[in-house]
This record gives structure tokens, C-alpha cells and sequence, in this order.
């Protein structure tokens, strides 16, 4: 699997991803990821929807709970023709537990802990920790990447506003 550095870092050390580096104009990877339920869920049975997928390092620490949140609060405004994704390499137990315990019902979470697939081929997949780097795409109706942010410092949140202009763009 190709290396590359783009920049990520945790408490200003450098860390390493792994997989391709993805641009808009792409066609979303249709990798598999798990439910809340353990029931494997292919990227493509999102499509139709204006997706919004938010890579994330883990729900159990502060500023992935944040965003997570924050993107909770923000799939109410933004009607039913736009889902949004949460992955992390947390474990379906755990992600269930933590979407119980925050109220969150509008997100849907879902677990690469397993292969890490969804890291490999979104090209997020942190090298030394084995999580996912804090990004964000946003996938048209018809499964094509129109919108990635990737945030630089993994400890730090992403520019929701830029996130909410891009899935409105395509509304």
C-alpha cells in the first residue's frame, strides 16, 4: 500500500497515511465499513443522497465528540436528501455506546476497525496509530467527490461553514 505524507500531524508530530490521494472528481471508493449493528454497509447504498463523509481518529476524544456532535445538529437543517457519515476505527460496541450516551441520532457511524478498508482507500488511514486522519468529503448524488477538506492538525476541528457551503452547492 503507497505511503504518503500530506501534512498530518497530532500535537505537531508528523504522521504518515496510507492509500491514494483522493481529488474531487473522483469517483467515491465503495468500500465496506460495519453498522452500529455489525451488518456490513457498502458506501454505494448511500447513493441517491448528498453525502457527507466525516473521517474521524475516534468518537471517545474531545474534538471528534465535537464534530460529531456538531455534524448531529447541523443533519436536521440540512433535509433528507443529505446523510451523514461518521467512520472511525472505533468498534460498532463502542460507537453505539458513545451515540447512545451523546444523543446522537442523525449521523450514521460506522466501524473500519476490521481491514481498515475505508482508510486504505480513502487514503486516511494513519500509518503509526492505525486510526483515521480527521477529513471531510462530500459525495454527490451519483457517488463523485465534490468537496475534501483534510485538517492538518488531527487535535483541531474542521471548517464546518466550508463543509456546509459545499453540500449546499449541490443541493
Amino acid at each position: 500500500m503507497e505511503e504518503h505524507s500530506a501534512a498530518v500531524s497530532l500535537h505537531g508530530n508528523p504522521l504518515t497515511l496510507m492509500g491514494p490521494v483522493l481529488n474531487v472528481g473522483d469517483t467515491v471508493p465503495d468500500v465496506e465499513v460495519l453498522d452500529n449493528d455489525l451488518n456490513a454497509v457498502k458506501i454505494s447504498a448511500f447513493k441517491g443522497k448528498i453525502c457527507v463523509i466525516s473521517a474521524v481518529p475516534s468518537l471517545d476524544t474531545p474534538t471528534c465528540d465535537v464534530e460529531t456532535r456538531r455534524f448531529n445538529e447541523t443533519a436536521g437543517q440540512l433535509g433528507d436528501d443529505v446523510v451523514i457519515l461518521t467512520v472511525s476505527t472505533d468498534l460498532p460496541f463502542a460507537q453505539k455506546r458513545w451515540c447512545g450516551a451523546a444523543g446522537v441520532d442523525k449521523v450514521v457511524t460506522l466501524s473500519d476497525h476490521r481491514d481498515t478498508v475505508f482508510g486504505s482507500a480513502f487514503g486516511v488511514l494513519i500509518k503509526e496509530l492505525r486510526l483515521l486522519a480527521r477529513s471531510i468529503f462530500v459525495v454527490d448524488r451519483n457517488g463523485v467527490i465534490q468537496y475534501i477538506q483534510h485538517v492538518k492538525e488531527l487535535s483541531e476541528e474542521p471548517d464546518y461553514d466550508a463543509v456546509i457551503e459545499a453540500v449546499k452547492r449541490l443541493s
